[in-house]
């Protein structure tokens, strides 16, 4: 009818578009926080995100807030500049295209250490790896969201890949087309939209899609807000009184997982798909055993830190190398896609993970769905909150207190003696968001001391922070630019300056690089050191026993001042050694078990320097190198250590070799 303001479907899909037409165009450039292509519209200025989930909530009758919480849970909003997920998801809605987006590689294909890293039962680095994408037919319905995105709302799939408004318009689609098939109707009250959330998640199991659809509801009883990526403002207002209906789920058909008395907390979802303990033959014909070692922790020795990894593949393929005998382990994995937990190895046993028997002995190990060579690729919120559930959950249990001296990524794991440093896994690397995942965890960095506190907590704004990296596809290749927990340091208070050389990772005293995975001169969100000199937008700590500067400008701090306990050589003393293991001395063992050399890496703290102390721990060692755990023993010296943050990877002194003192003091 002339003069009637009604519209058809494509006439409103044209508005919702073009609502975000120009906010999208800065996001089809693919780097996080990067500038918008030339024309754009400033990004500060951006609602346009904002209008678009209005737009398609009113298109396709879904609750504006049910939108705005399911995207929030699945990337805070951000569109990541259209670039894909670690499991292949596009834009604030995540839908996934896993044959456009899934890359394969070797797991933890940077470095060839030793997982289980304990020189009394040395093995070769694991030679599985991750299998190729798999065929459109045998890929999950989790992955590939996105082409039936595009059958709903008739947008091309490279439109839902790369402009935000028409993703949100595929993600009200596949929500609208999941209430209908549970029979519901499109609802103006959230609660009726429990059943559809939890479908959206695209879990195959009961808990997975519950839990999921819990953490969207408490996300809108919160509320958030925050300024995206691509500069776009918005908001979910908190609904505080909203209700559930977990009765919804009875009708979906889905599978019950198996619990197996997993050692999760009751707020994720978790089921047991074990590790094998099992006996078999080496290529020699020699018996041989994996992939981890029966013990009784804490029982016999202290869990005193959790280890962060990430699994250089899909989960499905690591799943299967969990299981094989031969391979290495850990005691959980995460899905990206959801934050589905999968628990490998009881907490009382001692996994092969971090490539340090000592750390083993005395950790727990989370692999984390994902790639550290491909910043492009993203982790879900889904999965950074799940995560963070399960650390405090642990931390809680184990007495491990919160903090970056105890929550480790792998790539701050020393090696153990001087030939192991080189080969020393790199990840999560420098694309893991620790401020984030802190805050998460309720330990949020900031500042407890003023300028003469003695010591520096690392926290740059990582969107606004992004350092350069090569090494990402080929050697020589620049990554694409990213926001990054990490700082590089210098030998001078200048940006041409050479970087801090690491004499553990290249004896013959060349520079350290800015290779992505050259870890020899970064400093890592949440890590602490101890001052060393100030001069102007510089600050320089101390760092693999030499003074090492980093910019650090008063309008936009990198450090945090900080005060604490640091360990410094003791009266009279030109220099103390740096272990990579806290190992008893040789009086300690009693006979049948062999002695574990005290051996010291090719690192020194001279007198005057200090570092940060992580912890005070005694001097012990976990013989387990048989099937038979019989023979196993921990073996308990009368010598103490302490854990100090010596480089970006921590260390190991003797108390005997170091007096303690107060930092700033």
């Amino acid at each position: 009818m002339r003069g009637s303001t009604a519209r058809t479907p494509s006439a409103r899909r044209r508005t919702i578009r073009t609502a975000g037409a120009l906010a999208s165009a800065g996001l089809l450039v693919p780097l996080l926080g990067a500038a918008p292509s030339s024309g754009a519209e400033p990004q500060a200025s951006g609602t346009r995100l904002q209008d678009a989930f209005a737009s398609a909530s009113e298109e396709y009758r879904v609750p504006r807030s049910v939108l705005l919480g399911v995207s929030y849970l699945q990337s805070r909003w951000d569109a990541h500049g259209g670039a894909a997920s670690v499991t292949g998801g596009y834009g604030p809605m995540h839908l996934t295209d896993a044959r456009t987006a899934l890359a394969s590689a070797p797991h933890h294909s940077e470095g060839e250490e030793d997982p289980r890293g304990d020189t009394s039962r040395p093995m070769p680095p694991p030679e599985a790896e991750i299998p190729a994408v798999p065929s459109e037919a045998e890929l999950p319905a989790r992955l590939k969201t996105l082409p039936r995105a595009a059958e709903l709302t008739g947008l091309p799939a490279e439109e839902l890949r790369t402009d935000s408004a028409a993703n949100v318009e595929g993600g009200a689609a596949l929500l609208a087309a999941a209430q209908k098939k549970l029979g519901r109707p499109l609802s103006s009250d959230p609660a009726d939209w429990y059943g559809a959330i939890a479908r959206f998640s695209g879990a195959d199991d009961e808990a997975t899609a519950a839990t999921y659809a819990n953490e969207v509801f408490a996300v809108i009883r919160d509320g958030e807000r925050r300024t995206t990526d691509a500069g776009q403002r918005v908001v979910l207002a908190p609904e505080p009184g909203l209700r559930t209906d977990a009765a919804q789920l009875r009708s979906m058909g889905l599978r019950k997982a198996a619990p197996g008395d997993t050692e999760c907390p009751k707020t994720v979802s978790c089921e047991w798909i074990p590790a094998p303990y099992e006996e078999f033959k080496d290529p020699g014909g020699n018996p041989d055993y994996g992939n981890h070692d029966k013990a009784d922790r804490p029982k016999s020795q202290s869990i005193d830190s959790i280890i962060v990894h990430d699994t250089e593949g899909r989960w499905e393929g690591v799943l299967n190398m969990v299981q094989d005998p031969t391979y290495v382990s850990w005691q959980y994995t995460l899905r990206s896609t959801d934050g589905h937990i999968a628990q490998h190895v009881k907490a009382k046993d001692v996994a092969w993970h971090a490539g340090n028997w000592y750390v083993n002995a005395k950790s727990i190990g989370l692999e984390h769905e994902g790639f550290l060579t491909a910043p492009d690729t993203w982790y879900t919120e889904a999965m950074y909150r799940t995560s963070a559930r399960l650390v405090k959950y642990l931390a809680k249990k184990y007495g491990i207190p919160l903090d970056r001296q105890h929550i480790l990524g792998h790539d701050n794991v020393q090696g153990t003696v001087s030939s192991t440093i080189r080969g020393m896994h790199t990840d999560p690397g420098p694309y893991w968001d620790w401020q984030h995942y802190f805050t998460l965890l309720g330990k949020p960095f900031h500042r407890t001391a003023g300028p003469n506190g003695g010591l520096v907590t690392v926290a740059p704004e990582y969107s606004k922070n992004q350092p350069e990296y090569t090494g990402c596809g080929k050697p020589a290749d620049t990554c694409v630019p990213h926001g990054s927990a990490a700082v590089r340091v210098h030998t001078e208070p200048r940006d041409d300056a050479p970087l801090i050389k690491d004499i553990g990772k290249r004896p013959g005293g060349q520079d350290s690089t800015i290779d992505v995975n050259d870890v020899g001169a970064r400093l890592s969100t949440g890590q602490q050191y101890a001052v060393a000199d100030r001069q102007g937008d510089w600050t320089a700590v101390w760092y693999l026993g030499q003074k090492a500067w980093f910019k650090n400008p008063r309008k936009q701090p990198t450090a945090l001042d900080a005060k604490g306990f640091v360990v410094t050589p003791k009266e009279g003393a030109t220099e103390v050694p740096v272990y990579g293991r806290a190992y008893p001395e040789k009086e300690a063992y009693p006979a049948g078990v062999p002695v574990q050399a005290v051996s010291p890496l090719p690192y020194k703290i001279l007198a005057g320097q200090k570092y940060v102390i992580g912890d005070k721990v005694p001097g012990e060692y976990y013989y387990a190198s048989t099937f038979d755990t019989a023979g196993h023993k921990v073996v308990r010296g009368k010598d103490t250590y302490y854990v100090v943050q010596y480089g970006h990877r921590i260390g190991y002194v003797r108390a005997a070799d170091v007096r303690v003192v107060r930092s700033g003091s």
